[in-house]
């Protein structure tokens, strides 16, 4: 067995990219997984990247990319070897919900992640008029849109933390049988 191959840990890792329009709340998101905490952010121009420890052999790679419409136009080159997308929505923001659900859409025609399994984070519920997950879900014709995959959506709150325990816990699930499931294929292959 060639050096090469010799895996120095058993610690799988995973991409997750994390999408969606300026202000819907990803860096904030990503700070709160990360350290807990509540920071100010500035809009991300160009992307974050941060690993969190999901479980002690399983860590996950976040690509957080800025929302902006001039950055849209960069998200396609993102989705190249992801297990997994994050699309973060911000569920009071009614105005602008029509064009997150475009900017989803499209995304989801790429072929790079054909398969991908999606997580949608509704949040800002602590936000008065804030749609749930049953909205968000109809909103965004999840049940059409991601018919050949695993998906779901999480409420969640980026300020106080609540839901992304969950939320991050069903990125595990789906991230680790994604990428199991394409092992399996690689080997079919080879």
């Amino acid at each position: 067995m060639g050096l090469q191959n010799a895996k120095p840990s058993s610690v799988k890792r995973a991409n997750i990219v994390m999408l969606g329009l300026d202000s819907a709340g990803k860096s904030t998101l990503l700070y709160k997984f990360r350290y807990k905490d509540v920071f100010l952010t500035m809009p991300t121009i160009g992307f974050n990247v941060d690993m969190i420890e999901a479980g002690k052999d399983f860590t996950l790679t976040f690509w957080d990319v800025g929302g902006q419409k001039k950055m849209r136009e960069l998200w396609s080159n993102f989705l190249e070897d992801t297990d997994g997308l994050l699309y973060v929505v911000d569920s009071s923001d009614k105005q602008r919900l029509e064009e997150s659900r475009r900017e989803f859409e499209l995304i989801l025609k790429n072929d790079s992640i054909r398969n991908v399994p999606v997580v949608v984070l509704a949040n800002k519920q602590d936000l008065p008029g804030a749609l749930n997950a049953e909205e968000i879900t109809r909103r965004f014709k999840m049940k059409k849109y991601c018919s050949d995959r695993n998906w779901y959506v999480q409420p969640c709150c980026a300020i106080t933390g609540e839901g992304l325990a969950e939320a991050l816990q069903r990125l595990t699930t789906f991230a680790r049988q994604y990428s199991k499931s394409k092992e399996t294929f690689t080997t079919l292959k080879e």
